[in-house]
């Protein structure tokens, strides 16, 4: 009977010992895969760092050029073609000078991009002129807004408190809202509604500064929203004569339209643009990560006012 309680205890004593190491391997071999995570996962991270950072140089660097083209900017010019998806996966190698082949191991990368003319939007800051509405500019929004279907309410809502929140030295202490929206999406701060900022983010814009519109590449809805006593019919055939030859002055556009003098002017209307968004699209495996630039042209000097990056799963 000693005998059998002995070796019971010794056996005990072994599946104990067997389960501790098993358990203290299996925490090892965890933190090795974590590890591994870890470093896979900081590795992405910069490779789509430098990678989304040449996109928004190669967008710097074709808006530059195209100041020495001329003083137009209309969507027949190389800004305006957006960069088709391409692989990148043979630029990630870990190692290019290594006797190991790295480029089928490397993750699939494909990288697109697009310059958007920021000025071929309405601009949300043109509402509000020295600390007053601007009843020109609160009038073009009015016929959007109508043009679109979308609630007047909202309109005088958002101007008002851009009104109230903007002054000539900086945000008013009365206020409604804590900071100024510095991305289209923010104007919700201004009382729009997620379904109005939505419906109008193809036609308005939020720029640091007021500016004009560039009639060479704003939409129909747009041109019949920013000239006066304009009809749609006429606002689509500009579109559609510019793409055969693109303004090249605002009087060109007076001519076309055979407007009366003062419904295009110089201070609201324009053919060139200073502020354009770049975005950078790149796809890693089943990963997207985006990045979205506001830049100003000015000259050759083309600056980053900001920088956004998004990422999302593609994994379905």
């Amino acid at each position: 009977m000693k005998h059998t309680v002995q070796r019971g205890a010794a056996l005990l004593l072994a599946m104990l010992t067997v389960a501790l190491v098993a358990t203290l391997a299996a925490a090892s071999l965890w933190q090795q895969w974590r590890a591994v995570e870890v470093e896979t996962a900081e590795r992405a991270r910069v490779q789509s760092t430098w990678v989304l950072t040449g996109a928004l140089d190669w967008g710097r660097l074709i808006l530059r050029e195209d100041v020495r083209a001329g003083g137009t900017d209309h969507l027949a010019e190389p800004w305006a073609v957006p960069l088709q998806e391409s692989r990148l996966s043979t630029f990630l190698a870990a190692d290019k000078d290594s006797t190991v082949d790295n480029a089928d191991s490397a993750p699939d990368a494909f990288l697109s991009g697009q310059i958007t003319d920021l000025q071929s939007r309405m601009n949300v800051t043109n509402l509000v002129e020295s600390g007053q509405l601007s009843q020109s500019w609160l009038q073009d929004f009015k016929r959007l807004f109508e043009l679109l279907g979308l609630p007047q309410q909202e309109l005088l809502t958002m101007a008002e408190n851009l009104r109230l929140a903007t002054t000539a030295t900086g945000i008013s202490t009365d206020s409604p809202i804590p900071l100024l929206p510095q991305r289209f999406e923010q104007l919700v701060w201004l009382g729009l509604s997620p379904a109005t900022v939505h419906a109008l983010q193809p036609f308005v814009t939020v720029l640091p500064v007021r500016t004009t519109v560039n009639l060479n590449t704003a939409s129909a809805e747009v041109i019949v929203s920013v000239i006066p006593d304009l009809d749609m019919a006429e606002a689509q055939k500009l579109v559609a004569s510019r793409a055969r030859n693109y303004l090249r002055t605002i009087d060109d556009a007076t001519r076309q339209l055979n407007l009366q003098p003062g419904q295009i002017s110089a201070g609201d209307h324009s053919v060139a643009s200073s502020y354009f968004e770049v975005l950078g699209r790149l796809r890693l495996d089943r990963t997207v990560i985006m990045e979205r630039s506001m830049v100003k042209r000015d000259g050759l000097n083309v600056s980053t006012v900001w920088r956004e990056r998004t990422a999302a799963d593609t994994a379905q």
